[in-house]
């Protein structure tokens, strides 16, 4: 074991050796932290004698759950390792040894989404709902609001309730939301099915309602360990304080520079403010990177300082000088891709593997371009967490809509005759083939000729024939990007995502559409739509080999936790990253964090970079804000946006900022305060108005007083 403490530098020895009571690690990226939580196990182990199966480590995923197991194994060479798990797992643990105390079997079931989906399609089919009134996915969404917010204490009418009133409950509501809530509780109850949320709550009512199952699982974990606390929401935290009141040894990990899970419950003030919440609490801070260069952190460093609700620590490069991190920024979407594949190549070139580069980026919208670049180049690549653009269902609907329309081929019309459902399902698409086979003609064909037979009647096979007819007719006298906007609204197809409520669907038709329109102007009045389904046919039959050294591209969550040599993060433009959907100051500095997240994943080279432009809405598109918040001297600027640009990017900025819920300017002014305004002069502050974000103030030269926003610059004098 001496040997192994000898590799720890003095923060990761400190929090190793650190075993009595609560101890907090603030730990920044790249310092270690997997290994701290692996080495404190193995010195409680094999230093201390405690036995593996009174300590308890929880991480936040399965995976890294089973990376610390198999390290732990190799440091204590025990094959028990007590509980390192998830909550949710732990929580499983819990159940399947006291169920009985929410008199439940010990073989319940753990329900994933495709287990609620059944519940949800035996609901809708009881009550008479279509997804029109809520799509699986936001009743599943609903469910868990519900659950977390609304109702709360919902788990008692599943312990509590007998089947029998649970299904009353159920059959008695009216609107859709409690029909679907109460209807997915009796489904959950008839099958003792527990999803995640149940895990927690059933585990916590235990405790709080058994004190002896408490006090045995208290006794039984000695040594309590939590990574990623900064990710951690307030069941966690709850069970989590019922855990440690036995022998009250509680160490926590956590950054909160890399809290990006708000949306999901995560609360950052339970690491921020641990040192209030319990007693004597001792706080060990490990600053030291061993991931990436000095150029990398500099530039890290400088970008999350610009946030304000954080405690203040710098990583610190233990790793050499190596290259400047480079800017890029492009006149188009176009050369930003083209100058991220030229980068690559050349890496390749000087001896990279492709598996050694991955291309960060907020939406997965955004890799359009840069797929057809890559394939253009063949440079191989690989999407995580995503599928390649051309191959995703809402863009192989939307060109087998044009092929219809220019070929009318079988393929196409397989596709999309019943997208959106015109009720032309598995049983007439039978009768259409035989009408095939036998008269050899086009299932187009078939269609129009029995669109009367009586197997028709009911069905959308009339409308789709003549939807079809129309769009051929005229498709040649009218543009491509025309006739793509006109089919995919007329056919219902748009309608149909909406209703589904897949944005990030709709967002990659616009991205399809914008595509359309960058290919009619490259190729002027000669731009006719068998000729872009061809052109696009090169992209959705991409031969490049298949092989693993291959370029990765994900988005910033999904990279969470690795770490990569040379990482791009590309698309940095506000409306994009940050995203537009950011309304809150608290939100703002979320997206930095993940940001921030994305540039420490880089372990040799950070490449940045961001085109001019206009987004699906029209509206310019500029810089985002955070390559603004790094110092310039951290940055090679490859190519930089000229000053008039800059200029108006930091106007939208500074405006858009303002109108963030939550802000409050930097220098605020108070009642009395004498002010000089650019427009209207002298005046004094009569109210601070803070849930307008306004002053109202009295002018020197006015009779009334006026209400100034506080996003206008005023002076005090």
């Amino acid at each position: 074991m001496e040997q192994l403490l000898q590799q720890l530098n003095n923060s990761q020895f400190e929090a190793v050796t650190s075993t009595e009571g609560f101890i907090r690690v603030i730990a920044g990226a790249g310092s270690g932290k997997t290994r701290a939580l692996s080495y404190r196990f193995a010195f409680l182990v094999n230093e201390i004698g405690i036995l593996p199966g009174n300590i308890l480590c929880v991480t936040f995923t399965n995976k890294s759950a089973n990376e610390m197991r198999q390290r732990i194994h190799k440091l204590t060479g025990d094959n028990d390792t007590g509980y390192i798990n998830t909550f949710h797992g732990f929580c499983v643990s819990i159940l399947q040894e006291d169920s009985h105390a929410v008199q439940y079997p010990k073989s319940f079931l753990v329900l994933d989404n495709q287990d609620i989906d059944s519940m949800l399609k035996i609901i809708y089919e009881e009550r008479g709902l279509t997804l029109r009134h809520m799509t699986f996915s936001k009743a599943r969404d609903m469910i868990e609001m519900f659950k977390l917010k609304k109702y709360p204490e919902y788990y008692m009418d599943l312990i509590t309730m007998s089947l029998d009133t649970l299904r009353q409950k159920y059959l008695e509501a009216k609107d859709v939301y409690h029909i679907i809530f109460y209807g997915y509780l009796y489904q959950q109850k008839k099958c003792f099915g527990l999803d995640y949320n149940d895990l927690l709550k059933f585990a916590l009512y235990i405790f709080n309602n058994h004190r002896d199952i408490r006090l045995k699982w208290q006794k039984r974990l000695e040594y309590i360990m939590i990574d990623e606390f900064q990710d951690i929401d307030k069941i966690q935290y709850q069970l989590m304080k019922v855990l440690c009141g036995y022998h009250k040894n509680l160490f926590v990990v956590g950054d909160p520079d890399q809290t990006i899970y708000s949306w999901r419950g995560a609360d950052v003030n339970f690491l921020m403010d641990f040192d209030k919440k319990f007693p004597d609490v001792k706080t060990i801070m490990m600053n030291e990177n061993y991931r990436s260069t000095p150029q990398i952190l500099s530039v890290c460093n400088s970008l999350i300082s610009k946030n304000k609700h954080r405690i203040k620590k710098d990583l610190l490069p233990m790793c050499p000088n190596d290259k400047s991190v480079l800017y890029y920024h492009a006149d188009t979407s176009e050369e930003e891709a083209l100058w991220i594949a030229n980068q690559i190549k050349s890496l390749h070139d000087h001896g990279t593997s492709y598996k050694d580069i991955t291309i960060l980026y907020r939406a997965h919208y955004v890799t359009r371009l840069l797929e057809e670049r890559f394939l253009k180049d063949e440079i191989p690549y690989t999407i995580y967490s995503g599928i390649q653009f051309f191959d995703r269902m809402e863009i192989k609907d939307a060109l087998s809509y044009l092929r219809m329309i220019t070929f009318k081929d079988d393929l196409s019309f397989l596709r999309i005759v019943n997208v959106p459902k015109r009720n032309i399902g598995q049983k007439r698409i039978a009768f259409l083939q035989e009408y095939v086979e036998n008269h050899q003609c086009s299932y187009f064909e078939a269609l129009k000729e029995n669109c009367d037979h009586p197997i028709f009647k009911g069905t959308g096979a009339k409308e789709f024939i003549a939807l079809i007819n129309a769009f051929s007719s005229n498709y040649e006298q009218r543009t491509i990007s025309e006739v793509l906007a006109d089919i995919l609204d007329q056919s219902g197809y748009e309608t149909m995502l909406r209703t589904m409520g897949s944005q990030e669907r709709l967002d990659n038709l616009a991205e399809l559409k914008q595509s359309v329109y960058d290919y009619e102007i490259s190729c002027g009045e000669e731009a006719l739509l068998p000729d872009y389904l061809a052109h696009v046919a090169l992209f959705t039959n991409s031969d490049t080999n298949d092989t693993s050294d291959k370029v990765k591209l994900m988005t910033v969550h999904t990279a969470k936790g690795l770490e990569f040599p040379h990482v791009f993060l590309c698309a940095m433009n506000e409306g994009i990253f940050p995203s537009r959907k950011t309304l809150t100051l608290e939100g703002m500095e979320e997206e930095r964090r993940l940001s921030f997240v994305a540039m420490t994943r880089a372990m040799k080279r950070l490449y940045l970079s961001e085109a001019h432009g206009r987004n699906f809405d029209g509206s310019i598109r500029y810089p985002s804000r955070f390559i603004f918040d790094i110092e310039s001297k951290s940055l090679e600027h490859v190519k930089e946006p000229d000053e008039s640009l800059v200029t108006e990017a930091q106007n939208y900025i500074r405006y858009n900022t303002t109108n963030l819920d939550g802000y409050m300017p930097d220098q605020s002014f108070h009642v009395g305060d004498k002010i000089s305004h650019n427009v209207f002069g002298n005046g004094r502050i009569k109210s601070v108005l803070s849930d307008r974000n306004a002053y109202m103030i009295k002018f020197d030269q006015m009779e009334t007083p006026r209400m100034i926003s506080f996003r206008v610059p005023i002076k005090k004098i």
